[in-house]
């Protein structure tokens, strides 16, 4: 039962990645301009959200460079290779009275330019969430939840031959899931939602990848609805004062269609500055 449950899980149609990046780099991690004297007090300093204040808004952008160049090297490797990531996150948490509404945007983008495999793209997300509610309780809110999830450019597989394939787009595919249903906040930084009627929308506008029923969509039909269930873990934590780690686990499972493959987005950034300009990263991400 254990094995056919996972096989369930890990579906034809869901999308499969393990990335693990780790890296130590000269960056520059400030606060949005504009925003850093509201970061600096809600989190920064104390790694709590100033309560009294209505609305707590900040952000971080982080931009991340790496080259490395070799000359007769006996071990092997690319002669030249560049990297460029980046990273910016926005948050604006509104509260008044029993109405709360909390907003995210997390957008990454990176890319990898080698002498042997050319210019690659090795991060691309987009990931817009925000939340609503009215509070039934201290820690218990009625909410509606709306979530926006993409990426910015064409992606690929690649064969050995050199030769690619196409595997997304922008909106392609692209996720919108709309849910009502309970979010409890049993402490700081914890939140836990669960929707037992959740519409989402699988989007699919690219022709070529339409055409092949990608994403589950049917071919040549460019969007796909699914009624079922939905649970949203957010968890933020400093962990010390130089330490931070951010994560989000989104469970979703159709009613209509093989329940007991749930599709899992998990995603973890643990942050240490080292220093002003120096920080260590570590991202895991399941999807």
């Amino acid at each position: 039962m254990k094995t056919k449950l996972f096989r369930g899980i890990i579906s034809p149609l869901v999308i499969i990645s393990f990335l693990i990046i780790f890296h130590v780099s000269y960056a520059q991690d400030a606060t949005v301009k504009g925003l850093q004297s509201d970061a600096n007090k809600a989190i920064d300093k104390t790694g709590k959200i100033d309560s009294s204040k209505i609305w707590n808004t900040g952000g971080l952008f982080n931009l991340n460079i790496g080259q490395g160049s070799q000359s007769n090297w006996a071990a092997g490797g690319d002669d030249f290779s560049f990297s460029l990531n980046t990273y910016l996150g926005l948050y604006g948490f509104y509260k008044k009275g029993r109405y709360s509404w909390d907003n995210t945007l997390e957008m990454n983008y990176g890319v990898i330019n080698t002498t042997s495999v050319g210019t690659r793209k090795n991060d691309d997300r987009i990931d817009l969430l925000s939340k609503g509610g009215y509070g039934l309780t201290k820690n218990l809110s009625l909410s509606g939840l709306l979530n926006f999830h993409s990426q910015f450019a064409k992606g690929y597989s690649y064969d050995k031959d050199g030769s690619k394939t196409l595997l997304s787009d922008f909106l392609a595919p692209g996720y919108v899931l709309l849910g009502l249903g309970l979010d409890y906040k049993p402490v700081e930084g914890l939140s836990i939602f669960v929707s037992p009627i959740t519409s989402r929308w699988t989007i699919v506008n690219n022709d070529t990848l339409s055409a092949h029923g990608a994403y589950g969509v049917t071919p040549g039909k460019k969007v796909r609805n699914e009624i079922g269930a939905f649970a949203s873990i957010n968890y933020m934590k400093k962990i010390t004062k130089t330490i931070l780690y951010k994560g989000r686990l989104d469970l979703f499972s159709n009613y209509e269609h093989n329940p007991q493959d749930v599709d899992v987005n998990m995603t973890n950034m643990f942050q240490a500055s080292i220093s002003k300009v120096f920080s260590v990263n570590l991202n895991i991400n399941l999807i």
